[in-house]
């Protein structure tokens, strides 16, 4: 099923014999028509905080157990969220959005307080619960904001889109800057980052309008059907059924799985139930042509962030850095930055074919595993090239892969096609933490057996 572009929500490539200045200025007008610029600064937060603390735990994480391998800082940062997105859709309607954000807020200052105030000679397991605690914040924040989206229209779902896009860039960038260049402590960089979920109380009671909320249902918190909610202007709320598939499809490009799935379930035919046997052939369906790629560029990527990245190590004297545990947090910045600009570049950039990013991925996790094994790379700003060059194949595997299932799948399947894909990138990052913890110690041993013993002066901050 071939889509064109107008139909897609993406935008034709510049030249095309479809594009044109006015077709981009009409679009982008219609996306923006009636938007409520407070509705869309406080979505965008949503997104960024919510994610940001995410990042910034990953970027510090050989701050926080030294030599114990990174891979324990991916699971507990990843797992819990993960557990709570399978759970919590079953109770937490039931609970105002007036009560659940504070308690988010409160649970990751918390957990990040708790990472912060754990000194360094205390056990690692501390930290880590620390860890759990904001992950736990961040699974039930994306929940929530994502269903907040409903009474707030499509541009609040793009919005937070934007959002949970630069928080990989912001967060990495940011502890970056407070430790390498500022040259904070650990403790106070990650004490700073402990007072970042406060924003969300803010966007949520100062920035957000509370209309379309106030006249929602409040039982089972859900609103009310059949357009008898309206809001302050006398006017039904926009909610998902009014959202156009396109602008649907662009919402999908920017935050994940998740946001595209919920902003197509309304618009899927055919709402009868399925069998499990009718799911499952439906999966099968999807595994080769995308669920596969996805998984292979996850395993690939984050075992080459917590696994590879900790050992690619450069004497002091041939690099920018002043310590050794400078490397660590620079490398999953430049890898943030080329996501960010992969995942920014669907409108005007496709990729079809998904197996070869995937596999020129892999080609990077050989790469730079053979380095560390080798020493062969004669500078680390070719280690800094590479590592710039991972980020923008892992961002553009992830959202040309659901912009494939948009065009390809029919309307009727795509919402369960869009969920179970998503399913491989959860999947490939749990893998990896475990592929990571063995190859950190593996070739950090090697490196102190062949007179390399850089990987074992760092020490947790």
């Amino acid at each position: 099923m071939n889509r064109s572009a107008s139909t897609s929500g993406l935008l034709p490539m510049p030249g095309a014999p479809s594009s044109s200045w006015a077709v981009y200025r009409a679009r982008l007008g219609n996306l923006l028509k009636s938007a409520d610029t407070s509705v869309l600064l406080a979505f965008w937060l949503f997104g960024l905080i919510n994610n940001v603390i995410y990042v910034i735990i990953l970027s510090a994480a050989q701050d926080l157990v030294g030599n114990v391998p990174k891979g324990v800082v991916l699971l507990a940062d990843v797992m819990p969220s993960f557990l709570t997105k399978l759970v919590a859709p079953y109770f937490i309607h039931r609970i105002p959005y007036s009560t659940r954000i504070p308690c988010f807020v409160a649970l990751s200052s918390a957990g990040m307080g708790l990472v912060a105030f754990t000194p360094a000679s205390q056990s690692v397991a501390i930290k880590l619960i620390g860890v759990v605690l904001a992950s736990l914040s961040s699974g039930g924040g994306e929940l929530s904001f994502l269903g907040l989206t409903h009474y707030y229209g499509h541009m609040s779902l793009a919005a937070w889109g934007s959002g949970t896009g630069g928080a990989g860039l912001v967060g990495s960038g940011l502890y970056v800057v407070m430790t390498t260049w500022i040259g904070l402590s650990v403790k106070t960089s990650l004490l700073v980052s402990a007072t970042l979920p406060v924003v969300m109380l803010v966007a949520f009671f100062v920035v957000l309008p509370r209309g379309p909320l106030s006249h929602a249902a409040v039982k089972d918190y859900e609103p009310v059907p059949g357009g008898d909610v309206q809001d302050e202007g006398g006017e039904r709320p926009e909610t998902f059924d009014d959202i156009p598939e396109d602008s649907a499809a662009q919402s999908l490009l920017a935050p994940g799985a998740a946001v595209a799935s919920t902003a197509y379930s309304t618009h899927a035919r055919g709402g009868g139930k399925t069998s499990f046997a009718a799911n499952l052939r439906r999966a099968r369906s999807l595994f080769f042509p995308y669920m596969l790629p996805l998984l292979l560029v996850y395993i690939a990527e984050y075992t080459i962030n917590q696994g590879v990245a900790p050992t690619l190590l450069f004497p002091l004297e041939q690099s920018p850095f002043s310590e050794f545990r400078d490397f660590y947090p620079f490398y999953g910045f430049l890898y943030q930055l080329g996501v960010f600009i992969a995942r920014s570049s669907s409108p005007f950039v496709r990729i079809h074919h998904l197996y070869l990013p995937s596999l020129l991925q892999v080609g990077n996790l050989v790469l730079l595993t053979l380095h560390a094994l080798l020493n062969f790379i004669p500078s680390v700003y070719l280690i800094f090239v590479v590592i710039f060059w991972e980020g923008l194949l892992g961002g553009a595997v992830y959202v040309n892969t659901f912009a494939e299932i948009m065009e390809n799948v029919p309307v009727e399947e795509r919402e369960f096609s869009l969920g179970a894909t998503s399913v491989s990138d959860s999947g490939g990052i749990s893998i990896a933490g475990f592929l990571g913890m063995a190859m950190e110690v593996w070739l950090c041993d090697w490196q102190v057996q062949h007179g390399r013993d850089w990987c074992r002066r760092i020490k947790a901050g």
